[in-house]
């Protein structure tokens, strides 16, 4: 009797896809299993190190805010009772010093010194102001005013010492105390000094005020000095950049000047 076999019967196949399937997730739940035992123990090292490492890091947070509410503190009961106590103490000299701006000889040179040294009624001057409160924004700008005063007396050297112990970023008043350092040294017949602190102020902040006034400063006493290639620069500067200012408005007669000097 004649015997058939069924087409599409693949039982053979079948059965190593089977096994290749048990394999695979064989190898997925190995692979899962390996992750998670990984994760366990670097969790467990972590335990471990924060276990061994607890005090250093309890003592490190203390630190962190103690330093934090020390900050905190230093503002609230000593920074800002000091910053008032400056600025209320600066009113006194500074009235003194706008009186003086408006009056001439000796009378302006004696409202200067009151306002430098104070006295009446126990009063701070300015100098007081400074050594005193040396960390506030009143006692910077005390170092100011002293060393304008001090310049307007003609005490060179002693405005020297205040204005360069005065920080200002201030679109006018930090390019002035450059200048005035520049202006001291140039009454004191310091010529390099004063050049070099002109240009500083010149170069502070670029505006047309202070900016201007000072290239013409630095130009002039670059001609004293007879350094004409230099001073013929800088004139050339305030033509270019500043020619609408009070000093660009002439300013080539000036650079002729420097330039039929060479």
């Amino acid at each position: 009797m004649a015997t058939y076999k069924k087409r599409g019967y693949k039982p053979k196949k079948e059965k190593v896809v089977e096994e290749v399937i048990d394999e695979t997730f064989d190898e997925s739940q190995s692979a899962v299993a390996e992750a998670f035992n990984a994760l366990d123990e670097g969790a467990n090292k972590s335990e471990e190190w924060i276990e061994k490492n607890s005090k250093p890091l309890f003592y490190g947070l203390i630190a962190v805010a103690a330093l934090i509410l020390g900050y905190l503190a230093y503002n609230t009961f000593v920074s800002e009772p000091n910053e008032t106590t400056a600025s209320n103490e600066l009113a006194y000299p500074r009235s003194l010093f706008d009186k003086a701006l408006t009056s001439a000889g000796a009378t302006a040179d004696s409202l200067y010194t009151l306002g430098l040294k104070g006295g009446v009624n126990a009063k701070f001057g300015f100098i007081d102001i400074a050594d005193n409160y040396s960390g506030t924004k009143a006692g910077n700008l005390a170092n100011y005013y002293a060393g304008i005063s001090y310049l307007k007396m003609k005490k060179y050297q002693e405005a020297i010492n205040h204005l360069d112990k005065f920080t200002s970023d201030d679109e006018l008043l930090g390019p002035t105390a450059l200048g005035a350092i520049g202006d001291a040294f140039a009454d004191l017949g310091q010529l390099k000094d004063a050049l070099e602190y002109y240009e500083k102020a010149a170069t502070k902040k670029d505006n047309e005020f202070t900016a201007p006034l000072f290239l013409f400063k630095a130009a002039q006493t670059a001609m004293l000095q007879k350094n004409y290639s230099k001073a013929e620069k800088l004139f050339t500067t305030i033509k270019d950049k500043y020619a609408t200012t009070d000093q660009g408005k002439d300013i080539e007669k000036y650079i002729n000047s420097a330039k039929y000097a060479q």
